[in-house]
C-alpha cells in the first residue's frame, strides 16, 4: 500500500501481518520500570515459578503499548508524514504472555505456539498526517 486511503476499501480485512516481536525479561523490566509497577509476577522470576502461569507475564499494558511498534513495522505509506493514535475500544487481555513468548500484530495480538490472542483490542486506528 502507498496511500493511507487505499485501506478505505478494505475495512474488516486482514490487511497485514507483523513481524514477530519477542518479550524478553529485560523487555518487561523495563516496562515495569517505566510505569512503576513493580508486581512480581513481572519481575521476579523465582517467586513466579510457582504461580499458575509458570513463570513471569508481560503486563498486559505492554502487550498493548506494541501496537504502535508493531503497526510501523508493517505498514508503509508514502504520504504520510507522522500518525498519531486515535484510541481504543474493547480492550481485554484475554491469555498471558509469559516472558520468552513472541508476539505479532494482526491487530489482534496473538502468541506464537497459542491458540487463544493475548490481547484483542478495537482499535480505532491512528490518524496519519
Amino acid at each position: 500500500m502507498t496511500s493511507v486511503r487505499d485501506l478505505e476499501d478494505r475495512v474488516g480485512e486482514e490487511i497485514a501481518v507483523s513481524p514477530w516481536v519477542e518479550i524478553t525479561q529485560e523487555r518487561i523490566d523495563t516496562f515495569a520500570s517505566a510505569v512503576e509497577d513493580f508486581q512480581w509476577i513481572h519481575v521476579d522470576p523465582s517467586r513466579a515459578q510457582s504461580s499458575p502461569f509458570g513463570g513471569t507475564i508481560a503486563h498486559g499494558f505492554l502487550t498493548l503499548s506494541l501496537l504502535s511498534h508493531l503497526s510501523e513495522m508493517t505498514f508503509s505509506f508514502s504520504d504520510r508524514r507522522m500518525g498519531v493514535n486515535y484510541g481504543l475500544n474493547r480492550v481485554r487481555f484475554t491469555s498471558p504472555v509469559p516472558s520468552g513468548s513472541r508476539v505479532r500484530a494482526r491487530f489482534t495480538l496473538e502468541r506464537e505456539g497459542s491458540d487463544k490472542p493475548a490481547l484483542v483490542a478495537e482499535w480505532i486506528g491512528r490518524h496519519y498526517y
